[in-house]
């Protein structure tokens, strides 16, 4: 922390105003968050599970308190919280209007044709088992996963291959395109 502070400080300053928020009332009254907290925050992700082995414990830790993967991969209600009975089912129109899909289980709709190994490549290529590449916010996402260990990798796959599937209906796909 102390190199990562003594960096920081070695960077000249932006020459930048801060930007206002840019969310509409009353998502911008800071003080709704009380109320908003109090309805659907709790502290701490990806609780310890003794009953479960090391390699998913730490994917665990890693799905919810590092990557966040729930942010992307999660319908919200109307006041923004996440659905927790759809956890990682994917969220359609999601952050910044992208489609983020379903990570769980399902074969159908969901990845669960994939193994534990196409999981990992994909957070370390961002390539999927069809040989397809991961666009929009994931992009980003795989730039960071993919400087995580083999070992972080591998934890946060099998995490992900143990989720439950959840079916949920695909919208059709755009500008006439056919599915595959």
């Amino acid at each position: 922390m102390e190199d990562l502070y003594a960096y920081l400080m070695s960077v000249p300053p932006v020459p930048l105003a801060n930007k206002p928020h840019e969310a509409p009332p009353p998502f911008s009254w800071r003080w709704t968050l009380y109320f908003w907290r109090a309805l659907f925050f709790t502290e701490g992700g990806g609780k310890s599970e003794p009953a479960r082995d090391e390699d998913w414990n730490r994917g665990n830790y890693l799905a919810h308190a590092v990557a966040h993967c729930e942010e992307c991969h999660t319908p919200r209600n109307f006041l923004g919280a996440l659905k927790g009975g759809m956890a990682f089912s994917g969220n359609v129109g999601g952050p910044d209007g992208q489609n983020a899909p379903n990570i769980t289980s399902d074969a159908e709709t969901g990845i669960g044709g994939w193994s534990v190994d196409d999981v990992q490549r994909l957070l370390k290529t961002g390539m999927t088992p069809d040989s397809d590449m991961v666009g929009s916010g994931m992009k980003a996402v795989v730039r960071g996963t993919s400087k995580m260990s083999d070992a972080d990798r591998h934890a946060l796959a099998v995490y992900i291959k143990s989720l439950p599937a959840i079916h949920v209906d695909v919208p059709p796909p755009k500008d006439g395109a056919t599915k595959k």
